[in-house]
């Protein structure tokens, strides 16, 4: 009953980090907020943003108040996971930081290994066809890409930088571990 209870919370918990993380990156990669699931994502994060933004101004291109929004919730997430596990909160701020730190960057790369995945299989699916997935997709993915296939051309037309970063991805979140 207690590792039902705990799953439940921690799926919950990391589906809301997974949408505040991704108001920030389409807010660095510049995506199309007119595109329903940006504005999906913008109407869910509103509560925790708009708040904050009221405070805290941006800082040139970095939306300052979705970063403490993102870190914030990052130290509520260890927090909350730590006393249904039956611990308590890490005593040290260091501690409670770093599990934080590590939440965040396991999101991150949980994040972008999904999208990748979903932007490499909808490009099999259905190449090139007008859709808002599609489009979010390629808006949030192709800043990643971009660089890697400077470095690593097309082997007989088949692009395989998703592959690589795919690779990559998981190597890190291995070493996480």
């Amino acid at each position: 009953m207690e590792a039902a209870l705990e799953f439940i919370v921690s799926t919950l918990l990391s589906l809301y980090m997974y949408v505040l993380l991704l108001r920030f990156i389409m807010q660095l990669a510049r995506a199309n907020f007119r595109n329903p699931l940006a504005q999906a994502i913008v109407k869910l994060s509103n509560p925790v943003i708009l708040p904050l933004r009221r405070i805290l101004p941006p800082a040139g291109r970095i939306d300052t108040a979705s970063v403490v929004a993102i870190a914030l919730y990052a130290l509520l997430t260890v927090a909350i996971l730590s006393m249904l596990r039956g611990g308590f909160t890490p005593i040290s701020p260091i501690l409670l930081l770093q599990a934080a730190l590590y939440e965040i960057l396991r999101s991150v790369l949980w994040l972008y290994f999904v999208a990748l995945f979903l932007y490499a299989l909808l490009s099999f699916v259905a190449p090139g066809a007008p859709s808002p997935v599609n489009d979010f997709l390629y808006s949030i993915c192709e800043p990643i890409l971009m660089p890697l296939r400077r470095i690593i051309p097309p082997i007989a037309g088949l692009d395989l930088s998703v592959l690589w970063v795919l690779i990559a991805i998981q190597a890190l979140l291995i070493l996480l571990r």
